[in-house]
């Protein structure tokens, strides 16, 4: 049995789009069990550079299956989108290439409209969401009032769904927040539309995922957002609503943990979040925005300026012992190449003690204040490595601090965005 995972280690935008990508070479299947449209992944293959939502990275080889699990809340109308952006780009995307999982459930208008209004509400207390209809939607799953694909496909089933959920939804747009009802015939139309193209796609993933994982095919599981969004370890509200964690593959995808061999935490070589919330290392000064620039740190799903910061490794070192991690991927050490100095925290003070472990309050973590190492800089060169001899000593060190603080050993350090510009150090 050989079953995978790639999960972001920080509060997402780490670069896993890339890793599942360079890992998904030696994989037969890739599996996103979490999250949904909200997710952001860029996958750069020569000088063509694929933006991925839904669509899981290994999409781009022509011989993968590729899952959206359970656990994926999915919009239906922005898969389609993007089936046709990565069809204009010439990707072939088929049945046999992309499985969708019958137990999915589907992003419905109300849950987009809902999301919207209700962060409009919270005024200077925003949670900061992409607004496209994730919370709600997980909302109506645990209230066990969601529209799952296995309904969406049986017009009958749908449509009586949709009227019991229509009416409820509309009653709380209406009454309680004042706006326009949504009309049923025009999302029933639009929604059946759907399913009837969904439906070559739908399978029972969890058996698809068990019987290759039996036939000894190589299955990576796709982790979205990160570690610090986790709806229970996370900097909770500031979080996603689903569970970001290695725990979270086995309910978003249906299989035991007991087949699942190993996890690589994918993590920038410094620390970057969107959106509110405390952030111990976040820098306000020239090299918080030269960062910035430098790696290009703007989301991919809504465009947003991302905080940056320098490493955290209470946060890796939180990841690890979450998620059970059994290496890192370290990304983007190359946007750190000028600086004449680096930093990396290895503890947070707070009432005169040091502490390597994050606060569930977060008043207790915005009153933190990291402690820092101070290492030597390294230079551009360090995008032309390819071998780990041949990096710069200094990365070097770096590196190894990484490993020390973390007991977690380095797999794989990527020196720029290409797949080329991927080091194994450890074999995975």
């Amino acid at each position: 049995m050989s079953a995978f995972i790639v999960l972001g280690a920080q509060w997402g935008d780490e670069g896993k789009g890339k890793v599942t990508d360079y890992l998904a070479k030696n994989s037969d299947i890739v599996v996103r069990f979490q999250g949904g449209s909200n997710a952001g992944h860029t996958v750069e293959v020569g000088d063509n550079q694929y933006k991925l939502h839904l669509v899981p990275s290994g999409i781009l080889y022509k011989n993968k299956i590729n899952i959206i699990g359970n656990g994926v809340v999915l919009d239906p109308k922005a898969l389609f989108e993007e089936i046709n952006y990565l069809k204009k780009l010439h990707v072939d995307i088929s049945p046999e290439k992309l499985v969708v999982s019958d137990r999915a459930q589907i992003v419905m208008p109300y849950h987009k409209v809902l999301d919207g209004i209700k962060e409009r509400s919270r005024g200077k207390k925003d949670i900061g969401t992409t607004g496209k209809g994730i919370g709600p939607c997980y909302t109506d799953k645990m209230e066990r009032s969601g529209i799952r694909v296995c309904d969406l496909i049986k017009e009958g089933v749908f449509k009586e769904k949709l009227q019991e959920n229509l009416k409820v939804k509309n009653d709380i747009i209406t009454k309680v927040y004042g706006e326009n009802p949504l009309d049923f015939d025009s999302i029933y139309d639009e929604y059946v539309n759907y399913g009837k193209a969904l439906l070559p796609y739908v399978k029972d993933t969890s058996v698809v995922i068990y019987k290759n994982i039996k036939n000894n095919r190589k299955v990576l599981f796709e982790g979205a957002q990160g570690t610090l969004l986790d709806v229970d370890y996370g900097t909770y509200p500031y979080v996603t609503s689903s569970s970001t964690i290695a725990g979270g593959v086995c309910t978003g995808s249906g299989i035991g943990p007991t087949m699942i061999k190993g996890a690589v935490g994918v993590a920038k070589a410094y620390t970057t979040r969107v959106g509110k919330g405390p952030f111990p290392t976040e820098l306000f000064d020239k090299t918080g925005n030269w960062i910035r620039e430098r790696g290009h740190e703007y989301g991919v799903t809504t465009g947003r300026a991302r905080r940056c910061g320098w490493l955290d490794l209470v946060i890796l070192k939180t990841s690890s012992r979450l998620s059970g991690l059994t290496s890192f991927a370290i990304t983007k050490i190359d946007t750190l190449a000028g600086l004449e100095k680096v930093k990396i925290c290895t503890g947070y003070k707070i009432d005169g003690k040091i502490i390597d472990h994050i606060p569930a309050s977060l008043n207790d973590l915005a009153r933190c204040k990291p402690v820092y190492e101070e290492f030597r800089g390294w230079d551009k060169s360090i995008e032309n490595a390819r071998t780990y001899d041949e990096l710069p000593e200094n990365a070097k060190k770096y590196l190894s601090r990484i490993e020390e603080f973390t007991d977690t050993k380095i797999s794989i350090v990527s020196v720029g965005p290409g797949r080329d510009q991927t080091i194994e150090i450890n074999h995975i």
